[in-house]
């Protein structure tokens, strides 16, 4: 289980909360749907047409809730949209690395010199023979 500390603390059951647990590990398929199912009402849709599951960013923010909530049962979805500015970029993050499989921090490199790529030709040289004149 990981924490996240909230730059803008929310209310929930009347108390002010400045630190969420959540472990997307513990987010069961009920909790997957309903995250999908409020995504779609929050954005108005009515459509059942979606953009695939790893580009929609606004499953990715409802399934960091439903991570919240797996392990926070007395905060409920509208507690959660609550939550304002850079925090939900956080909260988005976790749903994101749910749905791609990854963990952010580990994509991250502790090293300070930059990885460089080089374009090249993968066809190895052909050797130049010198003509004598």
């Amino acid at each position: 289980m990981e924490k996240l500390t909230l730059k803008k603390p929310i209310m929930v059951n009347g108390e002010e909360v400045k630190e969420l647990t959540y472990d997307a590990n513990e987010i069961d398929g009920v909790l997957f749907a309903t995250a999908e199912s409020k995504k779609k009402a929050a954005a108005g849709q009515n459509l059942s047409i979606s953009p695939a599951a790893e580009f929609d960013y606004g499953l990715h923010l409802y399934l960091g809730y439903a991570a919240i909530i797996a392990v926070n049962p007395s905060i409920d979805w509208s507690d959660l949209e609550r939550v304002k500015g850079r925090d939900i970029m956080e909260i988005m993050k976790i749903g994101r690395s749910f749905m791609l499989g990854s963990d952010e921090a580990s994509q991250e490199s502790d090293s300070a010199e930059p990885i460089e790529t080089t374009a090249g030709s993968t066809t190895p040289a052909k050797p130049t023979s010198k003509k004598s004149e």
